[in-house]
């Protein structure tokens, strides 16, 4: 279908320059006494024939540059194109409307055009945030009592819910989405599965199975939970680091980035920018532990400091056993003293209880 679309503008253009130029091509030859060449419909039909030999071996070479040409603009986000286009649009305005006065010297509105189109694409382009914000900066309004209003709690959410490669592989995403907790579109970038398949096929075995599972979340997401699902297909050249891509691309979609990687919730709480830890979430369902409670632990190796033991409960949660060296492999009753809880996980610090009766 292209190649006859591209034939089909060969032969215009053809037509087009032959029944422009041959007529003139006779004159220089001094041909333009034979009336049988001398004709308009013949200057057309020796255009197009001409250049319809030509497209036997133009044809694959613009085809090749438009599939190249269509590829590039397939990964462009689709607001760096809305909003450049503006700029440029606004930029030809301009142009046209200053060279009016300068119509006279031919070249000078030429020049305008360019300069004025280049300069009002790169500030569309470059100020495309500051733009969308001022379309969206409505939707964060509060109502005069301070409460947000039911269309913006409902907006919240609904929001996009972009997954980063850390919380995919991590697996436990499926299962919240499972649960129905998790309202909204599933957003999965191109550059992350990017990623994950750049994993996936590591020469180092820990690498490729997290890297496999990853893509086997991914396919149960899409294929057995009810929940949307979109692939976003753009990227953002200039940015190298997959985090930083996220947090571009949730800024410019207006977007959540989930999550388990602790200092990407910290740049995006930096950066404004909406985030779910699932750690969070999983502190916030885990039995509460107070200060003063006994428990009966299993201490599997010695801490980081002189006499400290280390043990875990069942959903992974570490304890510090403050003394608890002399008793790797055995299991004892602690008495907990207290409770360190972040994003990036929950920590136990507690005593050996016959410790605490020697006491």
């Amino acid at each position: 279908m292209l190649k006859r679309i591209i034939q089909a503008c060969f032969l215009i253009v053809g037509g087009t320059l032959g029944m422009l130029l041959i007529p003139e091509l006779l004159i220089v030859l001094h041909a333009d006494d034979i009336a049988l060449l001398n004709n308009p419909y013949v200057s057309v039909l020796l255009g197009a024939i001409i250049f319809y030999l030509i497209t036997f071996w133009a044809v694959d070479h613009v085809i090749y540059f438009m599939k190249w040409l269509e590829e590039q603009l397939v990964k462009i986000p689709i607001t760096d194109i809305i909003f450049g286009s503006l700029g440029l649009l606004v930029g030809l305005l301009a142009a046209f409307l200053v060279g009016s006065a300068f119509s006279a010297i031919k070249v000078v509105p030429i020049i305008l055009t360019l300069l004025f189109g280049y300069l009002g694409f790169q500030v569309g382009f470059k100020k495309r945030d500051e733009l969308l914000s001022l379309f969206t900066k409505s939707n964060k309004k509060k109502n005069t009592d301070g409460e947000a209003s039911e269309e913006d709690e409902e907006g919240y959410s609904k929001r996009l819910k972009i997954l980063d490669t850390s919380v995919i592989i991590d697996g436990r995403i499926a299962d919240i989405c499972q649960t129905g907790f998790l309202e909204g579109t599933i957003v999965i970038p191109q550059f992350v599965l990017n990623e994950l398949q750049h994993i996936a096929d590591s020469s180092d075995a820990l690498k490729r199975n997290r890297g496999r599972r990853g893509l086997d979340i991914l396919n149960r997401i899409q294929k057995d939970l009810p929940i949307k699902v979109e692939m976003y297909e753009g990227d953002f050249e200039d940015i190298q680091e997959v985090d930083s891509k996220l947090v571009k691309l949730a800024k410019i979609s207006g977007g959540m980035v989930v999550t388990n990687d602790f200092n990407l919730n910290k740049v995006c709480e930096f950066q404004n920018v909406a985030v779910l830890n699932i750690n969070d979430l999983a502190n916030a369902v885990k039995p509460v532990v107070l200060p003063g409670e006994e428990m009966n632990v299993q201490v599997i190796k010695d801490g980081k400091e002189q006499n400290q033991g280390i043990a875990y409960l069942d959903d992974g949660t570490m304890i510090v056993v403050e003394g608890g060296r002399d008793h790797i492999g055995k299991r004892i009753d602690v008495l907990v003293t207290s409770v360190l809880q972040t994003s990036a996980g929950r920590m136990i610090f507690a005593k050996p209880k016959l410790l605490e009766k020697a006491l």
